[in-house]
Parts: C-alpha cells; structure tokens; sequence
C-alpha cells in the first residue's frame, strides 16, 4: 500500500509539471513505477490510461480560457491516427538506435529553440483552411515518427507549432487535447496485456487529477508566455537526456 502512496504523489509531482508542457507524463512515469516494483505491463496500461486522465482535466480548464485551437488540433489527431500505424511498420524495416538518436537530436534543437530563441514575427493569425492543412501535416509526421519510435509525439508538436508563430500556452493547450486521443489509444492497446492494480489506479488517478488542475491553473493565470516556453524546453532537455540513458545502458 505504501508503495502505491508513492506512486500517488509522484503522479502528482511529475503531471503537475508536465501539464504546464502539455505533454502527458506516461514517459516519466512507466520507468519510475518499474523500478518501484510494478510489472512492466501494468506500469504501461495505467501511465497512458493517467496520460488521458490528466489531460482531460487539464484541457477542460484550457478550453474555458479559449486556448485550444480546435481547427489545428482535430486534423492532428485525424492524421496522426492514420499515419502511427505506418509508423510502426516502417520501424520493422529500418535500425531504431540511429533514427532515436536523430529524434534525440531534434529534441535537444527543440528545446534550444524554446529556451533561447524569440520569435519576432506577428501572432499567430491564419484562415481555417491553413490551420487544417498546419493540423495535419504536423499531425501526419508526428504520428509517424511516434509509431516509427514508440514515443509520444507530444514532444514534437509544441515546438513545431510554437516555431509556426502559435503562442506558447496555446500550443501547450492544443498538444494536451491531442495527447488524450493518443494515450487513449495507446492505453486500449496494453490494457489486454498488463494487469490493472486497483489500488496503484487508485492513487494514481488522484493524483494525476490533481496535478493536471494545478498544472493547468499554473499555465494559465501564473505563468507568462517566455515562463511556459522556459518549462518546454526544460522538459524537452530532461525527455532526451531520458532517451539517451536508455540508449546507454542497454
């Protein structure tokens, strides 16, 4: 019992942060519930069955705030839903060690353009033919490479459209609505396979719920946009230094 309290407030820790990224934190939270001594599978099932949990939450309090842009973030998880799967094809066919250490790369420009690079072009301003044709190209090559290298592709959507002139909290608010659908679907996919605790679902969901509020709240009224551009970057560092130690110590 003990041992799920932990995982509680670990929950709590990491979505409450990671919210803020609107990115779901199933990547944190898998190694983190293994090396407390829950089976592989279970950690699997229940982390993206808390990523959907905690970004709902997080996106109703979004959408109140209007930061949700609709007519990008449908066509994302449209084209992402059709292209994951190609993905994941493609990935029996091509050497995974190189193409994760590409997206590696990308992480940490990523992250560097959200820490020390300003935009200085106007707001983000287009018609919903534009946003549509934005949605799914992000969306199509962000579920690819998600499939490509069993990874989120929430860490690759917020800087790209930050880097197409989206402001950085509405990014955020658009990524956490598309990472519900895909951490749905991924949990649908383990669910069969890995043994749901109770107890471990328990205090995980409450705190996954209660750091998705606060996450959220934090985001929206306390942080200024160069704050929430300074945490993606922090958070796109801290998810490739993970890639990276996997990468090493197998």
């Amino acid at each position: 019992m003990f041992t799920y309290l932990i995982a509680g407030v670990i929950t709590f820790l990491f979505t409450t942060v990671l919210s803020i990224a609107g990115i779901g934190a199933a990547f944190i939270l898998i190694p983190v519930f293994v090396a407390l001594g829950i089976p592989l599978l279970t950690a699997m099932s229940v982390a993206l069955l808390l990523n959907s949990i905690s970004m709902t939450f997080a996106s109703i309090n979004y959408a109140k705030s209007k930061l949700i842009l609709f007519k990008v973030s449908i066509p994302i998880i449209i084209s992402a839903a059709i292209l994951s799967p190609l993905g994941a094809l493609s990935a029996q066919h091509l050497p995974k060690t190189v193409l994760l250490w590409l997206f590696i790369a990308f992480l940490i420009f990523a992250g560097s353009m959200m820490l020390f690079y300003n935009a200085k072009g106007k707001e983000f301003k287009a018609g919903t033919g534009k946003m549509i044709g934005y949605g799914s190209t992000v969306g199509a090559v962000a579920g690819y490479l998600g499939g490509l290298l069993g990874v989120g592709g929430g860490n690759f959507i917020v800087p790209v459209l930050v880097w197409l002139g989206i402001d950085p909290k509405k990014a955020s608010a658009t990524t956490a609505f598309v990472v519900i659908f895909s951490s749905l679907a991924g949990f649908l996919g383990h669910a069969a396979l890995g043994d749901m605790s109770l107890y471990l679902l328990g205090f995980t969901v409450v705190g996954s719920i209660a750091g998705a509020l606060l996450g959220s709240y934090l985001m929206n009224k306390k942080l200024n946009t160069k704050q929430v551009k300074i945490i993606i970057g922090v958070v796109l560092y801290l998810i490739a230094a993970q890639m990276i130690w996997k990468l090493l110590v197998k």
